[in-house]
């Protein structure tokens, strides 16, 4: 909105500073300052208005040390969370980039989902809070939606080896060229549909889904859909579950998604840049450098909520935060063509989903060999297994979100690792 408001008047008027919103770095940087204001100021007020209308967690007992002061502390604070990533967002990002609605419309979908299952738990007192079928099938529709749009969609284009002479290239252009061709460009913009993606440590990184269909035989691109939908589906649904998963400890999941969004909004800028494209030999994808201000409010409401979110939290983030978190990320690495980095860039959300799988897979395989069930971890997820083992709730967060660095650097290391 403010994008376009400033462009008319440099174009028309000639304000002096109205031309700054052209660039990237700036609407990514006000998008940060804006969702950090924005959570840190108004959620206390929310977070005083939950605890008014007696929106506390209930907190089953399962013997963890700190478990029964959590009791009552309220929830439903992922409220503040996307409030506080789309207010920047709509101000300051073009809103007819493709991809920005993509992110907007999953915010608001998987919002909408964790709020109604929150709904149920809190004020219908259901600890099981929204059928388990609902969640799934809200999950596919989202996945069904942004697949079907990346695919058919006449925006959502990539060109697979920007060849640009630096020495056309101006200053402002190498650090701010959005992806779209200037009248007075020396250089063609033409870009291709197609569903390729980024495969990490091959040399030619890239990897087609439609290759999958290859035996039909000629013309088996145009089906390639059937592969990637399913595969869009199957991203958004493991992500956007595991971070609930996660969301355990105070902080765990809220700081872990700021990691992985400062990561992503990386891969975003350079994926973005015609440049910086070509420059790193990968995939350059036209428009998304304005994801940068999306996530930029990403990970600024994951930040300011951190301030009320950990130990000993003061509000948690609930389902209506979680599966936005989880939801966000794995859309957004869809749409940058990262998909493929999840089990690296989102490892903890990974370990954590991966330890409840083992944890019941094993025990329901020994209870059918031997009549008891057996447990490889003494609870699950991962973080309740070392609490039981006696470190405090802080030390573990704290570690896990240096696993998370980790991780996050050899996502963007993986550009090069070839």
């Amino acid at each position: 909105m403010l994008y376009n408001l400033f462009e008319f008047l440099d174009h028309n008027f000639s304000i002096p500073g109205t031309g700054v919103f052209q660039y990237i770095s700036f609407r990514a940087g006000m998008a940060l300052i804006l969702s950090l204001l924005i959570t840190m100021i108004f959620g206390r007020g929310i977070i005083g208005i939950l605890n008014k209308k007696q929106v506390g967690e209930t907190v089953r007992d399962l013997g963890l040390e700190g478990q029964t002061g959590k009791q009552g502390t309220p929830t439903m604070g992922g409220i503040i969370m996307i409030s506080a990533i789309l207010v920047p967002s709509i101000l300051l990002a073009r809103l007819d980039n493709i991809y920005i609605l993509l992110m907007i419309i999953s915010t608001l979908w998987l919002g909408a989902i964790g709020f109604l299952d929150d709904y149920i738990k809190v004020f219908r007192k259901d600890k099981k809070g929204l059928h388990g079928k609902f969640k799934i099938l809200g999950q596919i529709s989202l996945g069904i939606i942004v697949g079907a749009t990346l695919y058919f969609h006449e925006g959502a284009v990539i060109r697979e080896k920007a060849e640009i002479p630096l020495e056309f290239v101006s200053t402002d252009e190498i650090l701010e060229l959005d992806g779209v061709a200037r009248p007075d460009s020396p250089f063609p913009m033409e870009s291709v549909k197609s569903t390729k993606t980024t495969i990490p440590f091959f040399k030619d990184n890239e990897f087609d889904y439609s290759v999958i269909l290859s035996f039909l035989g000629p013309g088996y691109e145009k089906w390639a859909f059937l592969i990637f939908i399913p595969v869009v589906i199957l991203i958004i649904a493991a992500v956007s579950n595991g971070a609930n998963i996660t969301d355990g400890l105070d902080g765990l999941a809220t700081g872990t998604s700021a990691i992985i969004g400062v990561t992503l909004g990386i891969l975003a800028y350079v994926s973005g840049n015609v440049v910086f494209a070509d420059y790193l030999n990968i995939m350059y994808i036209p428009n998304t450098g304005e994801l940068v201000i999306f996530i930029a409010a990403f990970v600024g409401a994951c930040i300011g909520f951190l301030w009320y979110n950990t130990y000993p939290a003061q509000v948690f983030m609930g389902d209506t935060g979680s599966l936005s978190l989880g939801g966000i990320i794995a859309v957004f690495a869809i749409v940058i063509r990262k998909e493929l980095l999840i089990p690296i860039l989102c490892g903890v959300f990974f370990i954590e989903s991966l330890s409840v799988i083992i944890q019941v897979a094993w025990f329901k395989f020994t209870k059918k060999r031997t009549g008891t069930g057996r447990r490889i971890f003494l609870m699950a997820p991962l973080h309740h297994h070392y609490q039981l083992k006696g470190l405090h709730e802080a030390k573990i967060v704290q570690r896990f979100f240096i696993i998370g660095i980790i991780l996050a650097v050899f996502s963007v290391i993986t550009l090069k690792l070839r």
